[in-house]
Formats: structure tokens, sequence, C-alpha cells
């Protein structure tokens, strides 16, 4: 516990910033053309991938502009895709603003999430499909998209890009406690979420986040 009482808090609206800017810098300059190739394993291309990260940014902040969110399954806005493989969302960039302008909407979601989840009071719960949670632990659900759903793209355009170790350790602290840390917490964050194998641990096929209050003291 702090001085005053309230649970330490691992994630926050400034990791979620973080996360968000080492986004930001890594895939500014990325050509036109290097964004409609394919983003890792994914079945999407890179412009989609982001959209699809923006479009979790906004959604989790979402939840929290409700008087009671646990009440509210999901906030019902329309859903759509651009193509039938094509993520499924409630946001897209304007293409004529190109890549930058696609940066600047995930710059701007992030921001949002960031904004909402540390104006929360660290008792409200909101509905998740892992079941509910904190705005602290949808905070780390934002840090682990961002980071993750960079990985996806930077592989795909080749550019070299590691986030900081904090990161990564904060956000499996929160939301993965069945994972022992190994090697770093980054390689152990993306074994987590499915994106390597490892020479003692074989890919996930099936993963999930454990987003429930813990309860910290």
């Amino acid at each position: 516990m702090t001085q005053s009482g309230e649970p330490q808090v691992l994630v926050s609206g400034k990791h979620v910033r973080e996360a968000v800017a080492h986004c930001v810098n890594c895939l500014t300059g990325v050509s036109a053309a290097q964004w409609h190739v394919r983003a890792g394993n994914l079945e999407w291309t890179c412009w989609e991938t982001l959209e699809h990260l923006a479009d979790d940014l906004l959604t989790y902040a979402l939840r929290f502009g409700l008087t009671s969110p646990i009440d509210v399954p999901r906030v019902p806005l329309r859903i759509s895709s651009e193509r039938p493989e094509g993520p499924a969302n409630v946001i897209f960039s304007d293409k004529q603003a190109g890549p930058g302008g696609l940066l600047t909407v995930v710059e701007a979601c992030g921001g949002l999430l960031a904004t909402v989840v540390d104006a929360t009071p660290s008792t409200t719960l909101a509905p998740h499909v892992f079941g509910a949670s904190d705005p602290e632990g949808f905070a780390a659900m934002g840090v682990v998209e961002t980071l993750v759903h960079t990985h996806d793209i930077a592989q795909a355009v080749q550019r070299a890009w590691e986030p900081p170790q904090d990161l990564s350790e904060r956000a499996l602290a929160r939301l993965f406690p069945d994972v022992l840390i190994t090697d770093t917490p980054w390689s152990t964050l993306l074994w987590a979420t499915g994106r390597i194998e490892t020479p003692d641990r074989p890919r996930r096929t099936n993963w999930r986040w454990y987003g429930a209050p813990s309860g910290r003291g």
C-alpha cells in the first residue's frame, strides 16, 4: 500500500502514453507502400493492424465514459470492416491523411485512454471479453496491444524495435500472473501473446490475459 492507503499502481496512463510514443517513433517514416504488406503473422495489413490498435485504445477509453460501465456490456457503436478479412472497427483513419495521419489517430486514442484511466476511480469496473477489469487493467491492456502490434508491424517493414523492458514487465505482472519471466520481460511478453517460441516453450496458439483486479496490497 502507499502512504495514502491506496494500492500501488503498476500500470497507469503514463505507461499508455509511453507505449504509444514508442510506437509512433518506431513507425514514423515507414513508406506508403510498406503499409499494405501483411503485419507479422496476422491476416491484416500493417495499416489495418494500426487501425485496429487505435480502435482498441478508443473503445477501452469509451467504457469508462459511462456512469456505471459494468452495467453496459458494450457501447453500441456501429462496427464495420473495409474488406471481409480485415479487422472490425468503429474507427478508421482518413487515408487521404496518409501514414502520418494514421499515427496521429493512434496517438490521440492512446492519449484519450491515458487520460480516462487516470481520471476514473480505481474501484470502477468495466466489462471485457476476458472478464471485468479496472482502469489499471485496461491501461495494461492498452500497453500490451500497443507493444505487440507495433512488433507485428515493425517485423513486416523490417524495422528493428524493442520497447523498454519496464513496460513489458509491468504489463506481464498485471495481466499475465501465470507467466514466468524468462530471458527478458519483452521476449516473455512476445511469448505470452503467441508471437514467438523459445527453446523451452513452444509458441502459444491459445492465450489470454487476466484483467480482474488482483487486490494487491
